[in-house]
């Protein structure tokens, strides 16, 4: 099993609409690094945190599990969707999407906290310049992280 982080801007796809979904497909990544994560290193189990980018409260807000792995993102295909990429045909798909499904809610863990963090000086998140969507996280990170939150 893997650890990974998933962002997401929360006026778009929360942790409490994953909540209310239980199970969602993670589509829209359109970031060749990212998708070659979903596609060849995320597996059936891994864990996710789930991370609230681009809002007031930024950080890691949930848990999440991956429970479908790797398939074409249909949305590539869809002329009405904002994720629709006309370079891809169902025979030569370019994008990817995953299924994950709700774990639980944690408490905020701010990016601010995690910056701070000497256990996390590592980790793709903190370092300057990272803007994928995906990444992965060591289980010496997720295991800071959650104690950080105060409820494990």
């Amino acid at each position: 099993m893997a650890y990974w982080l998933f962002k997401t801007e929360p006026d778009t796809f929360s942790i409490d609409t994953l909540k209310r979904q239980k199970v969602s497909c993670w589509e829209g990544v359109r970031n060749y690094q990212a998708r070659n994560m979903m596609r060849d290193d995320i597996k059936l189990g891994d864990e996710i945190l789930i991370y609230h980018s681009s809002c007031k409260d930024v950080g890691v807000v949930g848990i999440a599990k991956v429970v479908k792995e790797a398939y074409p993102d249909h949305f590539q295909f869809d002329p009405h969707s904002p994720y629709y990429d006309p370079k891809a045909s169902p025979d030569n798909p370019r994008w990817i999407m995953v299924d994950i499904e709700y774990q639980r809610h944690l408490r905020l863990v701010s990016l601010k906290r995690m910056k701070a963090n000497p256990q996390l000086a590592e980790m793709p998140l903190v370092k300057r310049g990272n803007r994928l969507s995906i990444m992965p996280v060591t289980e010496a990170q997720w295991q800071e992280i959650l104690q950080m939150t105060g409820q494990f």
